[in-house]
């Protein structure tokens, strides 16, 4: 099934795609195993509750507002958590892999024309890292290093840096903040099942629309490039 509009999504899905602008981790890279295994010494570093495998899969039906109160995590706290999680990746990204798809999907919406940006908290070093060099220059803009809530700032510079209308843009992620972030910028958003939040969490956000596989990007977003024939 192609990418399925959610029953209210909060803007409309472009008559034509030229640029992708794509969340890292959970999204392209599969870093969950990490990030569960990182939980613990980042939560007895910075004091805050370490929750089992089980709590996190609770938690992905949460916001990031709703997950930082469980943890016990004051917002003041966020950016060394982070910084300190970046470090920690930055050294294990060996360990890292992209999920399976999402080389094909990278070459495939370029092979279509489109551009393609990628927007994270993770930084450009360890993104290109994981990506390896060919892919890496697949990607024509990086907005790295965004705040936990600060994707919004970011879309709008690439948007600025790439000049291409708003109206033909598309941001793809798999958290609601992805989606909230988006909406901010005023760009459409489409949101990916299989990374952090749950397609229940991710609808009540009201995306674009939704992916259940990589195949469903390649088929909605390359087809609407004129190269394809598209209007």
């Amino acid at each position: 099934m192609d990418a399925r509009l959610t029953p209210a999504p909060t803007r409309p899905v472009p008559a034509r795609i030229e640029l992708v602008i794509f969340d890292f981790d959970g999204t392209l890279a599969d870093s969950t195993a990490w990030a569960i295994r990182a939980v613990r010494p980042l939560a007895e570093r910075f004091k805050f509750k370490a929750v089992t495998e089980d709590e996190i899969a609770m938690l992905r039906g949460r916001n990031s507002r709703e997950i930082m109160a469980y943890l016990g995590l004051p917002f003041w706290k966020v950016p060394l958590v982070a910084a300190h999680g970046k470090k920690m990746m930055a050294a294990e990204a060996h360990t890292i892999s992209l999920f399976a798809g999402a080389a094909d999907l990278l070459r495939g919406l370029s092979a279509a024309g489109l551009k393609l940006a990628i927007v994270s908290s993770n930084s450009e070093a360890t993104i290109r890292a994981i990506l390896g060099p060919d892919l890496a220059e697949l990607i024509d803009h990086y907005g790295c290093g965004a705040a936990i809530f600060g994707k919004a700032a970011k879309f709008r510079a690439v948007v600025k840096a790439a000049r291409i209308a708003k109206d033909r843009v598309l941001c793809i992620g798999d958290e609601t903040r992805d989606i909230e972030a988006a909406n901010e910028a005023g760009l459409a958003c489409g949101a990916v099942e299989w990374g952090y939040a749950t397609r229940g969490a991710l609808a009540d956000h009201g995306p674009t629309m939704i992916f259940s596989a990589m195949d469903e990007i390649i088929s909605r977003v390359a087809a609407s490039n004129c190269r394809l024939g598209a209007d």
